[in-house]
């Protein structure tokens, strides 16, 4: 079974697409057969949308199975398709998917996120949330891959960060990287509890550290 793939011919496919265990979002235009490829991977339906006209998807926006976060005074195509609610992100702070790295129970943040824009991803996700950086990277949405099973993250994220994540989320953590060698793993890996796909450009072995990291 192939587990890689492009989006936009692009292997930096969490930039443009990001998914829950109800749905993923890719931009616009992505082929069909990819799309075919995630509902199977990921065993979701797939919607089409763009954000604020936006292909950057993924950048823009995360969810999980309570919600879908985008930033303020966004505009999401198709969301009449979601059965879960939207909601706006305050602050300047606005490539959401890139600050924000969560799961059905828990968040990291950005540590310059605001509180209102904490309390507003608690109350929009159903999360415990946290400020915290991964390898010392503040765009922790890009850092790291956080599924309902466990997490992969930067393969710099310090003791210290790997322990708060473990508190955070209950979950095993994990480091690795993505398309040959890609230390913001978040780009490169689209995932949740059902399955995974990897970009183009990643290997067998970190292939095998994807799969140990998210319980395949």
């Amino acid at each position: 079974m192939i587990h890689t793939l492009n989006i936009n011919e692009s292997p930096i496919i969490g930039a443009f697409a990001t998914c829950t265990e109800k749905f993923a979002l890719v931009p616009l235009g992505t082929k069909p057969d990819v799309c075919k490829s995630l509902e199977e991977r990921l065993d979701v339906p797939v919607i089409l949308t763009l954000v604020s006209g936006s292909t950057v998807v993924g950048s823009l926006c995360r969810g999980n199975s309570n919600g879908l976060l985008v930033s303020r005074n966004s505009s999401v195509r198709g969301m009449d398709e979601l059965d879960i609610p939207v909601h706006e992100l305050p602050g300047k702070l606005n490539a959401v998917g890139n600050v924000v790295l969560a799961n059905d129970s828990a968040a990291l943040v950005h540590p310059e996120l605001s509180d209102s824009s904490v309390e507003k991803i608690a109350k929009a996700l159903n999360v415990d949330v946290k400020r915290g950086t991964i390898g010392g990277i503040r765009t922790v949405g890009m850092a790291g891959v956080a599924t309902n099973r466990g997490l992969l993250v930067h393969p710099r994220a310090s003791n210290d960060e790997l322990a708060n994540l473990e508190e955070l989320f209950d979950l095993p953590v994990d480091v690795g990287t993505s398309n040959f060698g890609t230390q913001m793993v978040g780009s490169g890996v689209l995932a949740n509890s059902k399955g995974y796909v990897a970009g183009s450009q990643t290997t067998g072995h970190e292939l095998g550290r994807i799969e140990d990291a998210l319980g395949f």
